[in-house]
């Protein structure tokens, strides 16, 4: 008999039942983000030491190419600087940020919010690692539209703009309030 049966059999509290509950998603998240880590890194792997071996511009449409970009800011390139630190800063507020989110992702009371937690987190590793690896990060992909380029990304952006979108589903079209980091 499963632990939250016997628990909501014998009644006891609500932190006791749920213990099960929070363990499932759990083991729902933290395989989805590892899985998006090593797939981030393999493909940064990939692209570094052998596609842009040496850097290069590879035209795959007319909309996309294969590009070597190092980013060593956040976002956009912004807070890049020539300090040897902002690689350790940064990498040390995203692997913070993360268990932030950890915390709330083991707290979170829907496979929507989990999952969505989950990409933030995998990104932001996937991100963090390349700072240590590299001292920057691994940007390839390139989007581009009359002439306008935007700006390079990777695997681990992808996860952090599909967790932060489904973040903002969560909290402001479904409104649900149990999921909410206070509990």
């Amino acid at each position: 008999m499963p632990i939250s049966a016997i628990a909501a059999s014998m009644q006891l509290p609500i932190f006791l039942r749920q213990r099960s509950e929070y363990r499932d998603l759990i083991q729902l998240g933290f395989p989805i983000a590892a899985a998006i880590v090593v797939f981030d890194q393999a493909t940064k792997f990939w692209m570094v030491l052998e596609i842009m071996s040496p850097p290069r511009i590879i035209e795959v449409t007319s909309f996309f190419n294969l590009v070597m970009v190092w980013n060593r800011g956040v976002s956009f390139g912004l807070f890049s600087s020539i300090s040897p630190w902002t690689p350790v800063l940064l990498g040390t507020i995203a692997v913070v940020i993360s268990m932030v989110l950890a915390l709330w992702m083991y707290r979170a009371r829907s496979r929507w919010l989990c999952v969505s937690l989950a990409l933030v987190i995998a990104g932001a590793l996937g991100n963090a690692i390349d700072r240590v690896i590299y001292g920057a990060v691994a940007d390839f992909l390139d989007f581009h539209a009359g002439g306008y380029h935007w700006p390079a990304f990777n695997v681990a952006d992808i996860a952090i703009s599909m967790g932060v979108v489904m973040l903002l589903f969560d909290g402001l079209i479904e409104k649900r309030r149990n999921n909410r980091l206070g509990g």
